[in-house]
């Protein structure tokens, strides 16, 4: 199973007030377990940086200027996608980015059918709780030191991390070994001879006396 952890930085909140990517971060799983293969791409957003925006990123306009607009990095980044599930932390703010940035260049949006969101898994498993990004960090002990800002590649990775705890990726592919039978419920357990016990004689007079001075009127010393 191939999945894709994605992340995106943008100039502000929401493209339909004409803010734009500016960073899209992925990194490849297959069975839940990172291949190595990552693809990052700062985009040109063809419009300055919003003061709010480069405080969360520190992406400046000057960063970009270089840079490749949506259009010329499109193929790339659906290439490296190519129909695997999206996987994304409060994933609706991304995925309405990218599809509005795919459809402005006559692309088919990416089906939501194929999104995971993790906010969505974190707020069902903890509900009331704080379930951002660096809160779920905190919560696994997912180790984000050295994040001072936000960054599409550094945030994919730190959330593969979170994906692992949130859907138990250490629990996949449990075996009890290669020689359990079709149908068996466990590992083979060794046999072990149950071990005697008997009361000491003393243990058996403490006893007696007790059972004279508090349990007198007991049945079980009736004939």
């Amino acid at each position: 199973m191939r999945e894709i952890i994605l992340d995106t930085e943008t100039t502000g909140l929401d493209p339909n007030d004409g803010h734009r990517i500016v960073e899209i971060g992925c990194l490849e799983l297959v069975d839940r377990v990172w291949t190595g293969r990552t693809w990052q791409q700062y985009v040109n957003p063809e419009r300055a940086m919003t003061d709010d925006a480069y405080r969360v990123h520190g992406i400046s306009d000057a960063d970009l200027a270089d840079k490749p607009k949506f259009a010329e990095i499109a193929e790339e980044f659906l290439a490296f996608v190519d129909g695997a599930p999206i996987v994304a932390h409060n994933a609706a703010f991304d995925m309405k980015f990218l599809n509005w940035e795919l459809t402005k260049i006559g692309r088919e949006p990416l089906p939501m059918d194929r999104v995971v969101d993790t906010l969505a898994i974190a707020r069902k498993r903890f509900p009331g709780a704080a379930n951002s990004l660096d809160a779920l960090c905190r919560r696994f002990e997912v180790d984000n030191t050295d994040r001072t800002l936000h960054g599409a590649l550094i945030d994919s990775r730190l959330l593969a991390d979170v994906y692992y705890h949130l859907v138990g990726v250490k629990q996949a592919g449990l075996t009890f070994g290669e020689d359990q039978g079709e149908g068996a419920a466990g590992p083979a357990r060794r046999y072990r001879a149950p071990r005697p016990h008997a009361p000491t004689e003393a243990e058996l007079a403490a006893h007696a006396a007790f059972l004279e001075s508090h349990v007198s009127a007991a049945i079980w010393l009736k004939n």
